[in-house]
C-alpha cells in the first residue's frame, strides 16, 4: 500500500520598502515561527520568479522563491545550522 500526503506550511515574507527590484526579505514567518533575515547570501532571477538565498538569525540557510505573476513566496530549501556544522566537520 502506498500512502501520499501533502505537508502545507503557511509562509509570509516581509520585505524592506523600496523599489520593487531591490526589495529583499527582512523577516519571514513559517506557520507560527518568525525568522529574521541576518544576510542575503545570494539571489538569482528567472523570467517570472526570483530566488533569494538567506541566512536567518537562527543560523539556518533558506532559499525563498518569489513567483512574480502570482505574487507568492514559497520556501524551496532549508538547511539547519546544526546540519551545516556537521558537513563542515566531515
Amino acid at each position: 500500500m502506498v500512502s501520499a500526503y501533502t505537508l502545507t506550511m503557511r509562509l509570509h515574507v516581509q520585505c524592506c520598502a523600496g523599489r520593487k527590484a531591490d526589495e529583499r526579505p527582512l523577516r519571514f514567518q513559517l506557520n507560527e515561527h518568525e525568522y529574521m533575515v541576518k544576510e542575503v547570501v545570494d539571489q538569482w532571477y528567472g523570467p517570472d520568479y526570483r530566488y533569494i538565498k538567506a541566512r536567518g538569525t537562527d543560523g539556518g540557510l533558506y532559499i525563498l522563491r518569489f513567483d512574480e505573476p502570482q505574487a507568492e513566496w514559497e520556501l524551496t530549501m532549508f538547511k539547519s545550522a546544526r546540519a551545516q556544522v556537521r558537513k563542515d566537520r566531515a
